[in-house]
């Protein structure tokens, strides 16, 4: 018996006991020092912290793309994970530093600028705290007013995930509203879809768009049935015409256009073995939107 309370002793008086994972995300790219000053923040804080990246290839300045990343992210992490993106074009300005809690138990830790958008729609807010400064900064970087992203942001992060505070040690509780980016919301009326392009898959081309496999079902559109699909920015159409709504890619020609479900359950076009968004032109963002109609 008083072995196994000397092991249970040493086990919850391990640093590493309580940690969770810490996730960085940014648009800082891995060309000079940015990132590794965040990660030797974080270890300096606790080296035993699971340390990870999300990316850090976020297109300069891209809020409404970290907010998608981290959606597209979270709920494979488990409890507890903390997440730091810092895309931050108003760095030391007014917006807000906070640390949200989700319903589902995880924390991002980040700018108020548009960040939450999609955190905040589809996983809730249960806690917003705004980060006290005073308390977590790192140490002699009062002067610096550009690099929150390492002084305050991963400085926070890394504290809160190693339990070295609590959330409430974070600061002042915030009423649970967040800066969101304004953009289509999937939604069928009239025997019809409209909907977002929120991101490109970069790697091959492929449109992306927020309507799920359940809105689209209300189309009652059946595997070969052709969709009428209309793509605008802005006000400007870019695409007009018919594509097929099949399984595969390889239920069409090489070269030709299909509509499919990706692999997070939300309608997609495609070329098979090609483009869609370099041929027609299509990139992605709030002010792209979508429409479907079976003619």
């Amino acid at each position: 018996m008083k072995i196994l309370l000397v092991i249970v002793a040493i086990v919850l008086s391990s640093p590493a006991f309580g940690e969770h994972p810490l996730v960085l995300q940014s648009d800082f790219g891995e060309k000079d020092g940015a990132v590794a000053s965040m990660r030797g923040v974080a270890i300096s804080v606790s080296p035993s912290i699971p340390l990870y990246d999300l990316t850090h290839e976020i297109p300069t300045y891209n809020i409404w793309e970290a907010s998608l990343r981290l959606i597209q992210t979270i709920e494979y992490w488990p409890k507890g994970t903390v997440f730091v993106s810092v895309v931050d074009p108003g760095v030391g300005t007014s917006r807000k530093s906070v640390v949200l809690k989700t319903r589902t138990d995880h924390y991002i830790v980040t700018p108020d600028n548009g960040t939450l958008t999609f955190v905040a729609q589809q996983l809730g807010i249960a806690e917003l705290r705004e980060i006290d400064e005073a308390v977590n900064r790192l140490k002699n970087s009062e002067a610096s007013y550009t690099f929150h992203g390492r002084d305050v942001y991963a400085y926070t992060g890394a504290r809160l995930a190693a339990g070295t505070i609590s959330f409430e040690q974070v600061g002042r509780l915030l009423p649970a509203e967040v800066v969101s980016i304004p953009f289509q919301k999937a939604v069928f009326a009239n025997d019809e879809i409209r909907g977002n392009i929120p991101i490109l898959d970069i790697q091959y081309g492929n449109v992306w768009t927020n309507i799920s496999r359940e809105t689209f079902k209300l189309l009652m559109a059946e595997t070969g049935t052709d969709l009428h699909v209309r793509i605008r920015h802005q006000d400007e159409t870019v695409f007009d015409g018919q594509i097929p709504y099949v399984e595969t890619f390889g239920a069409v020609e090489l070269g030709e256009p299909l509509i499919y479900i990706n692999s997070v359950n939300n309608v997609s076009l495609a070329l098979n073995q090609g483009s869609f968004a370099e041929v027609h032109g299509i990139a992605s963002g709030p002010d792209w939107s979508i429409q479907l109609v079976v003619d």
